[in-house]
């Protein structure tokens, strides 16, 4: 099971580890603010959420949490979910972290003892690569969120592309590992087909610029050539 953010580093692994064929992908975690029914931190439509995880093939399991939710409550919803996963026959799970030692270590505490193993298949690849990588594979990705310390907020709403890439304030990391933004991808090879997503409203709020990405047309989509 792969933890799925919605964002390009979760693809991009999923894309990493079939391309490896080492492990079988069957299913994707996310969990989702139930007040606004949006993917956690990155601020997705939960039907850009279910309509990404249909063009991957994967079935979605959502753990629904409150807005500014309690560690406590995060750690006992997510446990369930895991253990849940751990009786249907996962084995692994597959997070897209990069360079972050406390957050590595603090997915390997929490998973241990449940039988499921973590895996990090972009763990510290060079971050100026992996963005340029990303781009040459395909990925067709939007700035979902944007932190206004780190970043302004003309950037939410933004294709994540060499232009971008090339734009990005020095102290920003290509990948946006420090949290300086979060992604959506709306296509790419791990997609059956790319998704009819385009920029909406960008909205600021709690130190954050939103842009509101919408599904133009929920049961559509471009069918990938290959």
């Amino acid at each position: 099971m792969i933890s799925w953010s919605s964002g390009k580093d979760s693809a991009f692994s999923l894309h990493e580890v079939r391309r490896a064929g080492e492990i079988d992908v069957v299913g994707a975690l996310t969990t989702v603010t139930e007040n606004f029914g949006r993917v956690s931190i990155h601020g997705v439509r939960e039907e850009i959420l279910r309509a990404q995880l249909d063009a991957a093939g994967l079935p979605a399991t959502v753990v629904p949490i409150p807005y500014s939710c309690p560690n406590e409550v995060y750690e006992a919803r997510m446990g369930e979910a895991i253990a849940q996963a751990k009786a249907q026959g996962i084995t692994h799970m597959i997070f897209g972290d990069l360079f972050l030692e406390d957050i590595r270590k603090y997915r390997e505490e929490t998973l241990r003892g449940t039988g499921v193993t973590p895996v990090f298949p972009l763990w510290l690849r060079p971050t100026p690569q992996l963005a340029r990588d990303m781009i040459a594979n395909g990925l067709e990705t939007y700035i979902a969120t944007v932190d206004l310390k780190k970043m302004p907020a003309a950037f939410a709403g933004r294709c994540f592309d060499q232009r971008l890439l090339d734009e990005l304030p020095a102290s920003v990391d290509p990948c946006g590992e420090n949290g300086e933004f979060h992604t959506c991808v709306v296509g790419g090879p791990m997609f059956s087909k790319s998704l009819p997503v385009v920029p909406g409203e960008r909205v600021q709020r709690d130190g954050y610029a939103y842009c509101d990405l919408l599904l133009t047309a929920p049961a559509a989509g471009r069918a990938r050539a290959d």
